[in-house]
C-alpha cells in the first residue's frame, strides 16, 4: 500500500471504534501486513497482525475482543475461507473481509456464501480499505445494538419460559396466555394479589406482534379522582387550574403497545363511560381539547376481586363485555402448593447472585414454606426470603425454620395447622410431584428439567435413583405416533 492517501475533509473515526473494536490482519507477506496495521491503526483501530494461519489461531484463542479479521485467501499451508471457519469456530460473531490479488467475480460470491462480510483486492487503495473497513463496523456496531435492544426487551417483558412453575394448573394458564398474544383481543386477568398479574400480562404483550412498542400499566386505584381522565387521556395547558402545560395522557404514550389497567374494578363509574367511548371509536379527546385522537392500543385489565364481584359490584357490564373477550384466572399460591419450592429455589438462587454468596434452603425451611398458606401468594414468597438473606451475612447461609418462623411471628399457624390434618403436604410427595412435572414438561429432558426445578442434574440424577422403582422418568417423556410431531408445552 502506497501511503494512507489522507482522511477525507470532515470524516471522524467515531469514538466506540477506537475504544471497542480490535481487528486481526492475516497475511504471509509481512511487509504489506505490518502496512495494513499501521493504515488502520492511523484510523483510530488496535490491530494485531498474524503471518499464518496458526498464528491467527493461536492470538484468536488469547484475545477476546476482536471484532474483525482481514484474512489473505491464499497462503501456506491453510486458505483464508478454511482459517475463517477455524476462528468462527470459538467466535461466530467474529466479522471477515477476504484479501486476494486475484479478485474475480467468483471469488467475490464464493467469499460472501461461505460468510464473508467484503473482500479487498490488492493492491490496496486507501479510501477503498477505510470505506470497506468502516461499513463492516457499522454493521458490527448495529448487530450490537439490536441484541442489546433484543435483551432488553426480554428482560423488560420476559417470555412464557422463564416463568417458574411445574404445577398443571400454571400450565393451563400459560397455554391460554399464549393463545390470547397471537390476537389483539383484550383480556381480563383475575387472581389475589401477588399471584403475578402483571408478569402475566408483560409476557402476553412481549410474545405479541406490539412487543416493540410500549408497554404502560396503570393503577387505577391509585389515580385521584379528579385526575384520572386527564392521566388517561391528556390534557391541553389551561384547561383547569395548574394545567400549566400539555399532557399527553398514559393511552397516547401507550399508542401502538399495551395498557395494563391493573385493578380495574377500582375505577370510577363516570371514567368508566369515557374509557368505553374510547375502546368503542379507537380515538379520545384530551381534556380542554376540542379535536379528537385516533389510538391504537390494546387492554389488558386485571383486578383482584371476584369475577362475579366485578360484574355486579364494580365494572358497567358494556365495559365488562369490552374488556373481557378472554379471561384468564390465575390461582393463589395455595392452590398450587408443587410450585412453592420451585419459585422458593428461583428465588434463593437469585438473591445468592445478588448478595454474591451461597443460600441454602435446608430441610426444616422447605417443610415449613409448605405449611403456611401464603396469603400473599408469590410475592410473600419472595419477601420473606429476601428479607432472611438480608437480616444475615453467613457465607454460605443456611436458611432453617427458625428463620422463616421469626418473620412470620408464629411456628405453626392455626389455619396451616388444620390444612394439615385434612390435607397433609409432605415434602417428598411435592418433591415427586415437582419432578414429575418438570419431566413431562421437558418431555424427559433431564438437564431441563433439573435448569427447571433450579437443581443441577447430580442432583435431579439422586433423587430419581432415590424414588426408584416408584418413580421411572421413562413414563413421561412423550409416547412417539408416526408421522406426528409432539407439541412442546414448556
Amino acid at each position: 500500500m502506497a501511503g494512507d492517501g489522507g482522511r477525507p475533509r470532515g470524516e471522524v473515526v467515531k469514538p466506540w471504534v477506537r475504544q471497542r473494536c480490535k481487528i486481526l490482519v492475516v497475511d504471509d507477506d509481512a511487509s504489506l501486513a505490518h502496512t495494513l496495521r499501521h493504515f488502520l491503526e492511523q484510523e483510530g483501530y488496535s490491530v494485531e497482525v498474524a503471518l499464518s494461519a496458526a498464528e491467527a489461531l493461536e492470538i484468536q484463542a488469547t484475545t477476546a475482543d476482536l471484532v474483525l479479521a482481514l484474512i489473505d485467501l491464499l497462503m501456506p499451508l491453510s486458505d483464508g475461507l478454511t482459517l475463517m471457519e477455524q476462528l468462527r469456530q470459538s467466535n461466530p460473531d467474529l466479522a471477515v473481509v477476504i484479501m486476494t490479488g486475484f479478485a474475480t467475480i467468483e471469488t467475490a460470491v464464493e467469499s460472501v456464501k461461505r460468510g464473508a462480510e467484503d473482500y479487498l483486492t490488492k493492491p490496496f487503495d486507501p479510501d477503498t480499505v477505510r470505506k470497506k473497513v468502516g461499513r463492516v463496523m457499522e454493521i458490527m456496531e448495529l448487530r450490537a445494538r439490536v441484541a442489546q435492544l433484543e435483551a432488553n426487551l426480554h428482560e423488560r417483558y420476559p417470555p412464557f419460559e422463564s416463568l417458574v412453575y411445574v404445577s398443571p394448573v400454571v400450565q393451563r394458564v400459560v397455554e391460554l396466555a399464549r393463545t390470547a398474544a397471537e390476537s389483539d383481543a383484550s383480556v381480563l386477568l383475575l387472581g389475589e394479589t401477588g399471584t403475578g398479574k402483571e408478569m402475566i400480562a408483560r409476557a402476553i404483550h412481549g410474545t405479541s406482534r406490539r412487543a416493540a412498542a410500549a408497554f404502560v400499566a396503570v393503577n387505577c386505584g391509585a389515580l385521584p379522582r379528579e385526575l384520572i381522565e386527564s392521566e388517561l387521556f391528556g390534557v391541553r395547558r389551561g384547561a383547569f387550574t395548574g394545567a400549566y402545560a400539555d399532557a399527553p395522557g398514559l393511552f397516547v404514550t401507550g399508542h401502538g403497545g399495551t395498557v395494563f389497567l391493573d385493578e380495574v374494578g377500582e375505577m370510577p363509574k363516570d371514567a368508566q363511560v369515557k374509557l368505553l367511548r374510547v375502546l368503542q371509536e379507537k380515538e379520545l379527546r384530551p381534556v380542554g381539547s376540542a379535536k379528537s385522537i385516533p389510538i391504537d392500543v390494546r387492554i389488558i385489565a386485571a383486578t383482584n376481586r371476584s369475577l362475579s364481584e366485578l360484574r355486579s359490584e364494580c365494572l358497567r357490564e358494556d365495559l365488562y363485555f369490552r374488556i373481557a373477550t378472554v379471561v384468564i384466572e390465575i390461582p393463589p399460591l395455595r392452590a398450587r402448593p408443587e410450585d412453592i419450592l420451585v419459585l422458593a429455589q428461583h428465588f434463593t438462587r437469585n438473591l445468592s447472585e445478588r448478595y454474591d454468596r451461597e443460600i441454602v434452603l435446608k430441610r426444616s425451611a422447605m417443610e415449613l414454606l409448605l405449611q403456611h398458606s401464603f396469603p400473599g401468594n408469590v410475592r410473600e414468597l419472595e419477601n420473606l426470603l429476601e428479607a432472611v438473606a438480608a437480616l444475615s451475612r453467613d457465607d454460605p447461609q443456611s436458611v432453617t425454620d427458625k428463620d422463616l418462623a421469626r418473620l412470620l411471628h408464629t411456628s405453626s399457624p392455626p389455619e396451616v395447622a388444620s390444612r394439615a390434618l385434612d390435607q397433609p403436604l409432605v415434602l417428598d410427595q411435592l418433591e415427586r410431584m415437582a419432578i414429575q412435572r418438570a419431566l413431562r414438561l421437558t418431555h424427559g429432558n433431564r438437564s431441563k428439567a433439573a435448569s427447571l426445578l433450579g437443581i443441577s442434574r447430580d442432583t435431579l440424577y439422586r433423587k430419581l435413583r432415590e424414588m426408584t422403582p416408584e418413580l421411572d422418568d421413562s413414563v413421561f417423556r412423550p409416547k412417539k405416533t408416526a408421522g406426528v410431531r409432539q407439541p412442546d408445552n414448556g
